[in-house]
């Protein structure tokens, strides 16, 4: 082997001087991250499949409320689907699909993460006036207000991330410092935005609606145990609704927690007065975990519902497949 074909046995394109060199990780450590990162994307996958067959098969299920979970689950089902794989296969790889599909991969990524927070608003402000204004629930969250709502949370998604990459957009590959790498750099400015709508406005309007109906159950509950603390069936049955309201508002402080602590670490450059570099092709940890919230979040709504547990069962055992399956007794 001659010395030129030794220089450029590491390279992603070894004929041009402007390549990438190829990232090498010990084989243990690449088998281990793979095995580990498909686990994650298979598990994604499944859990978000099993909540939108749930929603979509049986029509007990279609309300307003699970209206939201679906496109949450939607939106956690591409993240797991599209985005994760990709990740995975050029982890000790180079990128070879080019500038002008790496732009719109981050595109569609960026787009797939804003619809997943913005439906965790829309399902904190659903709960919120369930729990806190539960008499004209009925009137103020209708279905066709819900579809509404789903429709702006996707559309506006993907025109606030053409917005923000829009500079990517006109100009692919901008931020690619060597051939075969999947670079965007996102300025101080632009990542200031993006942290101030996609991070900061969401966690805000969430802990401030979970705070109220934390409120509101801790003082309904007392006003409704002082008129009948004295009638034991009746206050059993205050304790069966103060365990479900109590259960809907730990659910919100889950939630918080589970999504302060995925994204605070992408978000942390921002935060020190820095740029955003996300890089496709080197899966950095930052990225694997914000897109780790799309696998926690069918846990964390869904599995906090009997009805899940009971679909997840009707599923497995394929019993959807029986005729009337559909109007099946979930609630």
């Amino acid at each position: 082997m001659t010395m030129e074909s030794l220089e450029g046995a590491g390279l992603c394109f070894p004929q041009l001087n402007s390549s990438c060199k190829i990232p090498k990780r010990p084989y243990t450590e690449t088998m281990l991250i793979n095995v580990l990162l498909s686990s994650i994307s298979m598990v994604t996958v499944a859990l978000n499949l099993l909540v939108i067959i749930s929603i979509s098969h049986f029509r007990q299920l279609h309300n307003p409320t699970n209206l939201f979970l679906l496109s949450l689950a939607v939106s956690d089902l591409l993240v797991g689907l599209l985005l994760m794989p990709i990740e995975i296969i050029y982890i000790d790889t180079c990128w070879f699909l080019g500038d002008i599909v790496c732009t719109l991969y981050y595109v569609v990524d960026y787009t797939i993460t804003s619809a997943s927070v913005a439906n965790m608003v829309l399902l904190s402000f659903d709960r919120y006036i369930a729990i806190c204004d539960p008499l004209h629930y009925p009137t103020k969250v209708t279905k066709s207000r819900a579809e509404i709502c789903v429709c702006l949370c996707w559309f506006g998604s993907v025109f606030y991330r053409i917005l923000l990459l829009n500079d990517h957009l006109e100009q692919p590959g901008r931020s690619i410092s060597c051939l075969g790498e999947c670079v965007v750099v996102i300025n101080y400015i632009a990542g200031a935005v993006d942290l101030v709508f996609t991070f900061i406005i969401p966690i805000t309007l969430i802990i401030i609606l979970y705070i109220r109906v934390f409120v509101a159950v801790v003082s309904q509950t007392r006003a409704i145990r002082s008129h009948i603390a004295a009638v034991t069936v009746q206050g059993r049955r205050v304790s069966n609704v103060k365990k479900s309201e109590m259960k809907a508002a730990r659910t919100l402080g889950i939630v918080v927690v589970v999504f302060l602590i995925c994204f605070c670490p992408y978000y942390s450059p921002i935060l020190a007065g820095q740029d955003i570099s996300v890089d496709a092709s080197s899966a950095a940890f930052e990225i694997w975990l914000a897109h780790f919230n799309s696998c926690l979040n069918p846990m964390i709504y869904a599995f906090f519902y009997p009805w899940f547990r009971k679909s997840i069962k009707l599923i497995v055992t394929l019993q959807i497949l029986k005729p009337g399956s559909r109007d099946a007794k979930m609630l």
